[in-house]
């Protein structure tokens, strides 16, 4: 691995650290709709994130589909209600 793709690697690394942060503290304002991203490999869930906008759950299923090009991403509006009691 040269010293470019160390870089990439790292920044793709911090920008999801960074993403993960502004979840832990609240992010945005919360609006009646979230957006859930799944991961799919082989045909079963890997991973499932919420995000406050379509654009938040677009960015990150292109980042992530760059760095995991075997997975498949689905990205779908749900009411808030039905992730928060």
């Amino acid at each position: 691995m040269n010293s470019s793709e160390r870089e990439d690697k790292y920044a793709d690394l911090l920008w999801l650290e960074n993403l993960e942060l502004n979840r832990l503290l609240g992010g945005k304002a919360m609006t009646e709709t979230m957006w859930r991203c799944d991961q799919v490999r082989a045909g079963r869930l890997y991973n499932r994130m919420m995000f406050d906008t379509r654009e938040e759950a677009e960015q990150f299923a292109q980042r992530m589909q760059q760095m995991e090009p075997d997975q498949m991403f689905s990205i779908e509006a749900i009411e808030a209600r039905q992730v928060w009691n």
